[in-house]
Order: structure tokens, then C-alpha cells, then sequence
């Protein structure tokens, strides 16, 4: 995603991103993203307005950097509700995207009336979040991920292929978050291999114990990035063939790359959708309480987490088994009772 100019934005839209990254700690992406729905919903306030028409054209072309608190104090909560139906019949938006949508929509109203007291009321602070469909998170197998594994492995002509298979067992042991991942650095990571320190969102820090196949592949790895020529003073734990932190479009590539390899490549899998196959399998097939999950993952709520308390397949099929009544069949019955005749 292209980072969005500062200049095309309000002043007070720009004060509203620095809160953001410098108070909040929210990452770069994240502050985009808000200032990216932001500023899309201050275009169609402002077209509305003058009565323009709400085409691709007329939204590339419009200017809102003039826009003042006295623009955003006029806003109604009516407008809102205008721009998500806008939203869902002209664009159509999905309700999930709508939802993140309003949710910077109330984020940066709050700022102008909580935090900066500009204005006493706030349009957007009843608004309700619209209603999406749950999705199960997808994950791969035990077995997808084995092969997975083993596909790096077996990659002889990869000259990272140690690098990669740690990298690879740190996401499926440890379910941590890709930018987690980039930013670990070497002494980040307990002496003895027990465990590693991460940054999470919002500049949080966790510590994440490491179980035997994490030491073992990190300690393999550690070997060679120890013989490794690195850019002068980059302590990075994971770095590319130029001797530099390992990129998050680089990880993203290698990732693709041996999902393809294991013949995974056409299952809408991602770097992603291994954290939640490391949730996943933990929950479900580890039995790992449902908190503790909460804090391996850095979820900040609890109702985050319960995504993955989704029952597998298997797990309903040994429900339906252990049913006292299983056992019984209308041949069964049938059966008794023409030995009591």
C-alpha cells in the first residue's frame, strides 16, 4: 500500500495521524489505513455538499486539505449513514469493510471532541458497527503444514533454506505476526533459546517461550547468521543475502514460493493464515486455554482470541459418537423386540 501524502490531507486529519503513531504507537500501515477511510468519507462530504456527482473522476480530483473544524463540526450523524450507504450501493462495500470504515470515522471524531474539545458533539458516537458474518479462521492441516515443512527442507539448491525453515517453524509454533517476525533482533532472543522477545501492535512487547523444534531450527540458523556478513551495525535476527533486515515483502515471497512448491499454492493460504494455523492447532489439538492463547497471540481482547474456539470437524464427529443414543437403531430396536415376541 502506497503511503498516502500528508499535504493532500487537513491539517487537523494530519494532527489526528500523529496522535496516532506518536501517542497510540499505532504502526505506519495502520495510521494509513485510518487516514485512507478518513479521507475517503471527508470526499464525499465535501462532493455531497456542492452537489458534485460521486464518480472515480470526482473523487481523485477533489481537494479537501482547506477543509477546517468548522467542515467537520457540521458534519451530521445523517451524513454518516449517507456515506455507509453509499458505500454499500455504489461501491459495494462489504460489511466488514464498512465497519473499519466507521470505525475511523468514530476514531478520529473522538479526537476532534475528546481530545482536542473542538466541539461537544460527536455524529458519529452512536452509530452502530454493521453486522458481518464471522468467518472460521483458515489454517492449514497438521499434515499441509509437515509437508509444508518438509518441502523447504528438501529445497537443497535454496542457499536460505535454513533461514527459511526457521522462519517457517517460528509462524507455525509460535503465531506470531509477520511484522513481529521482521522486527525480531539477535538479543531479543534468550541465551539458552527459552524464548523470544517481539513487538506487537502499538509498540507492545511480549516475551514467547519457544518449544523444541523452534530451538532446534533457530539454533541451526543461528550458526550461519553468525557467519554471515551483515550491513554494519544491524542486529536484525532474520536478514536477506545483502546482508540487511529481512524485508516483509520478502518473507511474503518466500512464503508463496513453498506454499506453490507443496502444491498448497491454490488454497488461498498466506503468511497470515499460518498464525492461524499455529492458534488453531494450539486450541484445538494442544488444548491450550483460551487466555493463554490470548496472550501468545497479543490479542488485546479476549473476544479476538475466541475466533479460533470454533469446533473442528473431527471434535463434532466424536461429539455425535459419545451420544448415549448412538448406539441405537431402528434395526436395534426391531430386533429386541421380536426376541420378546
Amino acid at each position: 500500500m502506497k503511503p498516502i501524502e500528508l499535504d493532500a490531507m487537513p491539517p487537523l486529519a494530519i494532527d489526528f495521524a500523529r496522535h496516532k503513531k506518536a501517542v497510540q504507537g499505532c504502526s505506519v500501515k495502520t495510521v494509513d489505513e485510518y487516514l485512507l477511510d478518513i479521507r475517503m468519507f471527508l470526499k464525499f462530504i465535501k462532493l455531497s455538499r456542492e452537489h458534485h456527482p460521486l464518480t472515480d473522476e470526482s473523487f481523485e480530483t477533489c481537494n479537501i486539505s482547506s477543509m477546517t473544524a468548522d467542515d467537520f463540526e457540521k458534519v451530521t450523524t445523517s451524513e454518516i449513514y449517507e456515506f455507509l450507504y453509499y458505500l454499500d450501493t455504489a461501491r459495494g462495500s462489504a460489511s466488514k469493510n464498512k465497519a473499519r470504515k466507521l470505525s475511523a470515522i468514530k476514531a478520529f471524531f473522538k479526537y476532534l471532541t475528546v481530545k482536542k474539545m473542538l466541539f461537544e458533539q460527536n455524529p458519529a458516537i452512536n452509530i452502530e458497527t454493521p453486522k458481518h458474518k464471522k468467518e472460521l479462521p483458515k489454517h492449514l492441516s497438521i499434515d499441509e503444514s509437515v509437508l509444508l515443512l518438509n518441502t523447504v527442507q528438501g529445497d537443497v539448491t535454496s542457499k536460505n533454506r535454513t533461514r527459511d525453515f526457521a522462519i517457517l517453524t517460528l509462524f507455525l509454533n509460535c503465531g506470531m505476526r509477520l511484522s513481529e517476525l521482521c522486527g525480531i533482533n539477535l538479543n531479543d532472543i534468550d541465551n539458552r533459546l527459552r524464548s523470544v522477545r517481539v513487538t506487537g501492535k502499538g509498540s507492545k512487547q511480549r516475551i514467547i517461550y519457544l518449544n523444541d523444534a523452534c530451538r532446534i531450527s533457530l539454533g541451526d540458523y543461528l550458526t550461519l547468521r553468525m557467519q554471515t556478513p551483515a550491513n554494519k551495525g544491524e542486529n536484525a535476527l532474520f536478514i536477506s543475502s545483502r546482508g540487511a533486515r529481512i524485508s516483509v515483502k520478502t518473507v511474503q515471497a518466500m512464503v508463496y514460493r513453498y506454499l506453490d512448491l507443496a502444491g498448497l499454492g491454490n488454497k488461498g493460504y498466506s503468511v497470515h493464515k499460518l498464525r492461524h494455523t499455529a492458534a488453531t492447532l494450539m486450541y484445538q489439538t494442544g488444548e491450550v486455554d483460551i487466555r493463554v492463547l490470548k496472550d501468545i497471540l497479543g490479542h488485546e481482547q479476549l473476544n479476538t482470541t475466541q475466533i479460533y474456539t470454533h469446533v473442528s470437524d473431527k471434535s463434532m464427529e466424536s461429539a455425535m459418537s459419545k451420544n448415549p443414543l448412538a448406539s441405537v437403531s431402528v434395526k436395534k430396536i426391531y430386533n429386541e423386540v421380536a426376541k420378546e415376541e
